[in-house]
């Protein structure tokens, strides 16, 4: 595969660039792919009644997470009829709505096509159904192209369902599909659908092991970047340029204690100083160094530190400020030191059902239950709750911050929190 100079500079530009961008919010997990906003002075109070800004009902659910470019706001929908993609403005008015693919019925609850989360470079928005539809659009809703993961790749084979959000960097959009039926790691050219590479990624995991519901995640320092998958028992580094395996991460489901259902559902997160991989069922969670090289097992130079509990299940990890918080499902919020991993404090904000993951901005902590009630912590090794808001909606997308606002889709609205 050649590689143009022009390409070259574009991605030196980008890796150079500063890693904080303020207002938009262009994929699932904000501009770094973290969770973090550059954001100042967002709302830590807020009800029905006090600081929305605007609410606007929507003709379907989903989980999946909203993202802004501009004052433009896309966001997925499943009703009877269709899977869409919504374009709402900024002041919380619909201004079009663009078929992505006939539904199989109505949203129900978590149980929907459009679980996957979609992303935009600020010309095209890039989508993904839990059908294996790949579809790109311009920001007036026209399609530009699309193609079906299923009938390029092979047949799903999943316990519940495809559920993993396409990581979009510089010109690149990449799949992970890790299932029963294969596994492949796809780098899609963001201008015409066409592959650009496909590598096979090999594991000793089985039964409903080799099931991953995980979402793909990035990993960049200002000098180069890698792309982190996982799923089937590892974590797995690639090379952007081709997909090649720098480092694997092994003994998350651990050989002498194996556990045949141990799906990954929360995804890894990245910092330029360190990477955070989660497994599941309350086992392990690593900090790896991102100098790390090979097979990481424990004790390897490559970890900064290994916990043999204590994992989030479905919520991803957060890294804010010299902390990392592990959400986990019933409430329960663990603080570590990002450098030892030791514990900080392990407590319970609100106790609910938790499936968005947590982000921060501006010194706060913003963590999302699925009953409506978001929790705002001080960040920091000390345990302080600031506020708890409640709206009267069901949250399992993971918030949005963009434009001095926070936005929350429920399973009915999208509310805007912030100054009208």
């Amino acid at each position: 595969m050649k590689i143009s100079v022009s390409s070259i500079l574009l991605l030196m530009f980008f890796l150079l660039a500063p890693l904080s961008t303020a207002d938009n919010w262009p994929h699932w997990r904000g501009p770094n792919h973290d969770g973090v906003s550059a954001e100042k002075g967002l709302p830590v109070e807020w009800s029905e009644e006090k600081n929305v800004a605007w609410k606007l009902p929507l003709p379907g659910g989903s989980s999946a997470t909203p993202v802004v470019w501009g004052g433009k706001i896309f966001l997925m929908a499943q009703d009877e009829k269709q899977i869409s993609l919504l374009c709402v403005s900024t002041a919380g008015k619909l201004l079009w709505t663009s078929k992505v693919i006939d539904s199989r019925g109505k949203a129900k609850g978590e149980k929907t096509f459009a679980s996957p989360s979609p992303s935009t470079d600020g010309k095209r928005v890039f989508t993904m159904t839990g059908s294996g539809e790949v579809v790109a659009f311009d920001f007036d809703g026209r399609e530009a192209w699309r193609f079906n993961a299923q009938e390029r790749y092979g047949k799903f084979r999943y316990g519940f369902g495809y559920h993993t959000t396409p990581l979009l960097y510089l010109d690149r959009l990449y799949l992970q599909l890790i299932h029963s039926g294969g596994a492949w790691v796809v780098a899609i050219d963001t201008a015409n659908g066409k592959e650009t590479w496909k590598v096979e990624r090999p594991s000793d995991g089985v039964a409903e092991c080799e099931h991953s519901y995980t979402s793909p995640c990035l990993w960049r320092d200002g000098k180069q970047a890698r792309l982190i998958t996982h799923g089937n028992d590892y974590a797995v580094g690639h090379r952007l340029t081709d997909g090649k395996e720098m480092w694997r991460v092994g003994e998350l489901n651990p050989k002498a204690r194996y556990n045949r259902t141990l799906r990954f559902v929360s995804s890894p997160v990245a910092t330029p100083g360190l990477i955070v991989i989660p497994s599941a069922k309350g086992r392990g969670v690593v900090g790896l160094k991102p100098s790390a090289t090979g097979l990481i097992l424990p004790g390897n130079k490559g970890e900064q530190w290994r916990l043999t509990r204590g994992t989030p299940d479905v919520v991803s990890p957060l890294i804010y400020g010299k902390e990392v918080y592990l959400n986990r499902e019933n409430g329960s919020i663990t603080c570590l030191d990002a450098a030892t991993g030791e514990q900080h404090y392990s407590e319970r904000a609100h106790a609910q059902t938790y499936r968005a993951s947590p982000v921060a901005a501006d010194g706060k902590i913003y963590v999302t239950a699925r009953d409506g009630t978001v929790s705002v912590l001080k960040a920091g090794p000390k345990f302080e709750v600031l506020s708890k808001n409640k709206i009267a909606d069901q949250l399992t997308a993971s918030p949005t911050l963009a434009n001095g606002r926070i936005y929350l889709r429920g399973f009915k609205a999208l509310y805007a929190i912030g100054k009208k």
